[in-house]
């Protein structure tokens, strides 16, 4: 199983989600939330290979946290994935927009200059601004849209754009996830908890619930769930390859 995006420090008892993690095989990208946090969180899968840790910025928290910037660029040179990034629209965070640009933009330049990094990348109500800034930037990366919940042109132009998309028991619940979900490329789709974010049954997600949504897939494409996994096992080979 694979869970691309999962928040594994902001758990109450992390390492022990971590050594699960392990035990059960399960293949994680540990994303960040602000750089500060990076090293730590990397401790958490110290000896792991099959936990990665992402260096992130959050949207949220950019107006906060864009002191640590710098930073970033910094512990970039050893973070072979970034998130988790990108940009929110929803009213409570309009206000710091021009933070979050100014925070995702400089994120995004770095990148490059690295010479591209896999980015997990939140998109609330800014799927077209993200975009926007992504195609202003050849050679940045690849992008995995998180919980994408854009509108249907949005989502084809992502797709032009060759975004990858991860998704999770949460987004494919509902009716709409569901429908965006059968429309996205079958190779460029990843499965995600976003715990601790994210509920399942009334509680906090878990990396290995992402077998939920490989049920949820093989209920959407009429597939076996053994077929699903092995899809979902060469996408992330690919994906880890480039």
């Amino acid at each position: 199983m694979i869970d691309s995006h999962c928040h594994i420090d902001l758990y109450p008892d992390p390492q022990m989600v971590a050594n699960d993690c392990e035990s059960r095989g399960l293949c994680v990208l540990s994303v960040t939330t602000t750089p500060s946090a990076w090293s730590g969180t990397a401790a958490l899968a110290s000896g792991s290979s099959r936990i990665k840790t992402a260096l992130g910025l959050h949207p949220q928290l950019a107006h906060q946290r864009k002191s640590e910037l710098p930073l970033f660029e910094q512990l970039l040179i050893d973070a072979h994935y970034v998130g988790e990034i990108g940009l929110d629209g929803a009213p409570e965070f309009r206000q710091h927009w021009n933070d979050q640009v100014l925070v995702f933009t400089r994120i995004l330049d770095a990148c490059k200059k690295a010479g591209g990094r896999v980015m997990s990348i939140h998109s609330r109500r800014a799927a077209s601004a993200v975009l926007d800034h992504l195609e202003e930037r050849p050679g940045v990366g690849t992008p995995i849209l998180h919980w994408f919940s854009g509108s249907q042109s949005e989502l084809e132009r992502a797709v032009a754009y060759g975004c990858w998309f991860s998704v999770g028991p949460a987004m494919l619940v509902g009716e709409k996830g569901r429908r965006l979900a059968a429309r996205m490329p079958r190779d460029r789709i990843l499965t995600e908890s976003d715990g601790p974010f994210a509920r399942v049954d009334g509680r906090s997600a878990l990396p290995w619930d992402v077998e939920r949504a490989v049920g949820c897939l093989s209920d959407i494409w009429n597939e076996p769930a053994k077929s699903v996994e092995a899809l979902l096992h060469n996408n992330v080979m690919r994906l880890a390859s480039s």
